[in-house]
């Protein structure tokens, strides 16, 4: 099913609401009002587990430690196989994670480091003879207006990389993960598949394209984590045990990926 254009904005608004940071700001705010209305004990009390919890919170979510225990367990999924040199696929499906428009200072359309490390690992797969066509899926992700097209981008990039231009096909309408996996089935029916992601998103994306009947052989990169979740505590120093706003990001991601999977197993998609 299409999103709307409302449809797609309400869904990128709520996504706001799995934000680890926006729980510290509502945790905060709330005890915030607390703090500004009428002495009283009790709102006392209230204002005090808020203020406890909003640092905790902070704390848990800062921390290298658990973003990267979280990070690990989504990337460990799908280690990186040595895929055989003689395995050939049908097709490789590179999805975007993101293009950023010109403005005032930004003086033309680049994509984010993201979707460069997966394209870049796309055209590699390509370059490496293991299939004749690199398919890039990206759209307009503006909620108003319009904006650049993902897949256009990425296919320039491509292009740079030393890929034929008549061997790469955009998908250029997908706004989703969902829409991806709906757009490659549009272009190549049950193919086998190389995909490529991030590692913490192929989890929940090659789950949608075995649901559309793809055969898909994950392709992760851009790998966060160093080391499987089990051996973090083999390379510990300081510094996994102070706050960084990285962590924060890590932990973000963690967080909507589990969550995004959990939305879609129980509508059926995957």
């Amino acid at each position: 099913m299409e999103l709307t254009p409302l449809i797609f904005g309400l869904y990128k608004f709520v996504k706001y609401a799995l934000y680890p940071l926006t729980w510290v700001v509502l945790s905060l705010g709330m005890t915030t009002c607390l703090l500004l209305l009428p002495s009283h004990p009790a709102r006392l009390r209230w204002a005090r587990i808020g203020a406890c919890a909003s640092l905790l919170l902070l704390l848990l979510i800062s921390s290298p430690l658990v973003s990267g225990q979280l990070i690990g367990l989504l990337e460990s999924s799908y280690p990186v196989p040595p895929v055989p040199a003689t395995q050939r696929y049908d097709a490789i499906v590179v999805l975007g994670g993101g293009v950023l428009d010109r403005g005032t200072l930004r003086p033309t359309v680049e994509l984010t480091s993201i979707s460069r490390e997966r394209t870049t690992c796309g055209a590699d797969l390509y370059q490496q003879g293991y299939a004749p066509k690199l398919i890039v899926t990206g759209g307009d992700a503006s909620i108003f207006g319009s904006g650049p097209i993902e897949a256009v981008e990425m296919q320039r990039w491509a292009k740079r990389l030393g890929v034929p231009g008549g061997d790469i096909v955009t998908e250029d309408t997908a706004r989703t993960t969902y829409e991806n996996a709906t757009g490659a089935k549009r272009l190549l029916g049950n193919a086998s598949i190389l995909l490529v992601s991030s590692a913490s998103h192929l989890p929940r994306a090659a789950a949608l394209f075995r649901k559309q009947g793809l055969r898909v052989t994950p392709a992760p990169c851009d790998f966060i984590a160093r080391n499987l979740p089990g051996d973090l505590f083999d390379h510990l120093d300081i510094f996994h045990f102070l706050p960084a706003d990285v962590a924060i990001q890590h932990t973000r991601e963690a967080v909507t990926e589990l969550a995004g999977a959990f939305v879609y197993r129980l509508a059926g998609k995957i």
